[in-house]
């Protein structure tokens, strides 16, 4: 897990790439319970599952394939978000990539190549002279993605997604929030695997609170 403070030394539009560990501290469960629920969007008797990300974050490039397959799995009472952190003020041009993706309908065909172009062939993306024309190589339409960065609308997710890393107090990503009441990480779980493992957990112990 790449934590706030490692983004700000890597500076925030780098590619994070440092280690993680498990500290001896972690908690055995392998997540945190929050002491005041965050706010949830799923409609009622839903599951939201919410995994924060940045596309800055090698360790969330890795995780990525990994939740997307479990993703695919989950039943119909259970519904799944991505939430693009932003831990500082420049974090908010690759937050409005992603949103503005989502908006146009283009996460599912872009969100894998934004990885790529930006971690592996150093992509400036967080630059509009680059990326607007690198849209536009992916086949995307120029003019609704530019449209949909610059909007009021995808400025209120990006506002959205800060109060929601703030009230699931995340420390740093790839990590999950779930139900509005459960946060785990990869130092907290133990690795990608377990992630998965202690959500699949976390949403039973919902369906029986229901």
């Amino acid at each position: 897990m790449m934590k706030r403070r490692e983004f700000a030394l890597a500076g925030a539009l780098g590619v994070v790439t440092a280690g993680w560990g498990v500290p001896a501290l972690a908690q055995s469960n392998g997540y945190l319970e929050l002491k005041k629920r965050a706010s949830v969007s799923a409609p009622e008797g839903k599951i939201e599952v919410l995994q924060f990300f940045s596309y800055g974050c090698v360790h969330c490039k890795n995780f990525d394939p990994i939740f997307e397959a479990w993703a695919k799995t989950v039943p119909n009472d259970v519904v799944v978000r991505m939430v693009h952190v932003g831990f500082n003020k420049n974090f908010e041009p690759l937050q409005r990539i992603f949103y503005a993706l989502e908006t146009i309908g283009a996460v599912g065909s872009t969100h894998h190549k934004v990885f790529k172009a930006f971690q592996e062939e150093k992509k400036r993306l967080n630059q509009t002279d680059v990326l607007f024309p690198w849209v536009a190589e992916q086949g995307l339409d120029r003019a609704k993605f530019e449209a949909a960065y610059n909007s009021f609308s995808v400025a209120t997710q990006v506002r959205r997604s800060l109060q929601l890393q703030d009230e699931y107090q995340v420390e740093g990503t790839p990590a999950l929030g779930i139900a509005g009441r459960y946060y785990t990480d990869g130092t907290l779980a133990g690795g990608f695997d377990k992630m998965i493992q202690i959500t699949n957990k976390l949403i039973e112990q919902e369906r029986k609170r229901a």
